[in-house]
């Protein structure tokens, strides 16, 4: 098959269109997307992004290192196995990752229904998050996730720092103590359960979440990161 031809090629000299030549091939900015909150191996890239087979995301990987977007490397011993990770350019990404996010919430077609990743789940939250109320104390709280579609995975676990400033979340394994020794709770659940919460408007007490610590602190996360559907 012949090589996609770029919009450059053409004499299209707008930025937008070499970064479509960039992250416009099939799964380049799901793969990106997933890797947005941290480093991967390549089986659990596989894993997080049904469809995409080990063919295509070789050859997708290949097109991001070369752009200088993903870059691998060599976990130390006792590990001794390649991760995927974006570089500092491709981490600006998740700009982008934000902006098609609060643009397709308004779909009459968006599917609601559909599963998403732990990361992707975080990723949403992430995206709409917006800050406590003025003169509101700052909450931490810890949000451990199991995938709905693979419940054997192990979870992961995720933790939310609320402020009247900002409300931000990260994986856990990327900080060091700070929020994590000062918790006002911790929440634990399946992907499903989480998004019922945050955009299928159901309520703490009617789900199967287990939390230990303040109910309030879960509820204000909630309510920090749900997304305003139409």
């Amino acid at each position: 098959m012949a090589a996609r031809r770029s919009y450059g090629s053409y004499n299209d000299g707008c930025a937008s269109s070499h970064a479509l030549d960039l992250v416009g091939e099939r799964w380049a900015l799901i793969i990106v997307r997933e890797l947005l909150l941290g480093a991967k191996r390549f089986v659990d890239i596989q894993h997080d992004i049904p469809g995409l087979g080990p063919g295509p995301l070789t050859q997708r990987l290949q097109d991001l290192e070369e752009a200088g977007i993903v870059r691998r490397r060599s976990l130390p011993a006792p590990a001794h196995v390649s991760v995927y990770e974006l570089t500092e350019w491709g981490s600006g990404l998740e700009t982008v990752n934000t902006a098609l996010s609060q643009w397709a919430i308004q779909s009459p077609r968006l599917p609601l229904a559909a599963d998403m990743s732990p990361d992707t789940l975080v990723l949403a939250m992430r995206a709409h998050a917006r800050p406590l109320a003025p003169g509101s104390p700052g909450r931490n709280v810890s949000l451990t996730l199991t995938d709905s579609r693979t419940p054997s995975r192990a979870p992961v676990e995720y933790v939310a720092a609320l402020t009247s400033e900002e409300t931000n979340i990260v994986r856990a394994a990327t900080i060091q103590g700070t929020a994590v020794d000062t918790l006002d709770a911790q929440a634990s659940c399946t992907t499903r359960t989480w998004k019922s919460l945050i955009m299928g408007g159901v309520s703490l007490d009617s789900t199967d979440l287990s939390i230990s610590g303040s109910a309030d602190a879960v509820q204000e996360l909630v309510d920090a990161t749900k997304l305003q559907l139409p």
